[in-house]
């Protein structure tokens, strides 16, 4: 480049991303739509959450990934249907009865954030909760497609991808703390609780093709998050 004016210049730099960094899990976007932290914030209204609405602080330092625990799941519906089906509560005792033996139902709630939501998973008495609560498991959504589920035993994060208008993937991926709690609790078993999401989650795609399918009600308790989803999705379309 010898006689070229004004070389390097800002435009030649290699493109720089952000980057953060949240117990052990490194995350970037190409197009941020807000800082980090603000997506972890709690949403307006949502008043003490009782309990650290940042849940990757209280992540095991020691977390180490077990890809024997790893899964890829294709699924034959819209990816939003299945992030609606994870986000709401209703199809727990109907659908998950191994699920639903581990967690009190009547204590399941949802806390709406900035830039996603937190369901907690209430643990029945006897049942393996996080030691000094009564708390079975934390489900993290961040907008759009991205799930941590944070058990006694470790983290799996769930990964949604789009591969049609009614084909998608989810990659499952564990990163394990202690080892001698898998298969015990809310986080026990997990191929099980997917399986029989995928039954839910298709048949509410040829559901939907249906001429008598016509939009419901939103659960002001049990569809808080699936609200909040669409209310995220009309924004991004608009």
């Amino acid at each position: 480049f010898e006689g070229a004016r004004n070389f390097p210049s800002a435009l030649d730099d290699l493109p720089s991303l952000p980057l953060e960094r949240r117990g052990g899990f490194l995350f970037t976007s190409l197009e941020p739509r807000s800082a980090f932290d603000d997506a972890l914030r709690a949403a307006p209204g949502e008043g003490e959450l009782g309990f650290d609405p940042n849940l990757f602080d209280a992540i095991p330092s020691d977390l180490h990934h077990d890809p024997r625990r790893d899964r890829d799941f294709l699924v034959e519906a819209h990816w939003v249907l299945y992030v609606e089906n994870y986000l709401e509560g209703f199809h727990v005792p109907y659908v998950h009865p191994g699920l639903a033996k581990a967690l009190d139902l009547d204590g399941y709630r949802t806390f709406l954030l900035e830039g996603g939501n937190i369901q907690l998973g209430v643990a029945r008495p006897g049942e393996l909760a996080f030691e000094g609560t009564d708390h079975a498991a934390y489900y993290l959504w961040l907008y759009p497609n991205l799930m941590f589920n944070v058990y006694p035993w470790g983290v799996s994060v769930n990964i949604v991808e789009p591969l049609g208008l009614e084909r998608t993937r989810v990659r499952f991926r564990s990163f394990v703390s202690r080892p001698e709690l898998l298969g015990r609790g809310a986080g026990g078993s997990l191929d099980e609780v997917e399986f029989e999401d995928e039954t839910v989650v298709e048949s509410e795609q040829r559901g939907i093709r249906s001429r008598l399918y016509r939009r419901g009600r939103y659960s002001p308790k049990r569809e808080r998050g699936v609200h909040q989803f669409h209310r995220l999705l009309q924004a991004a379309l608009a």
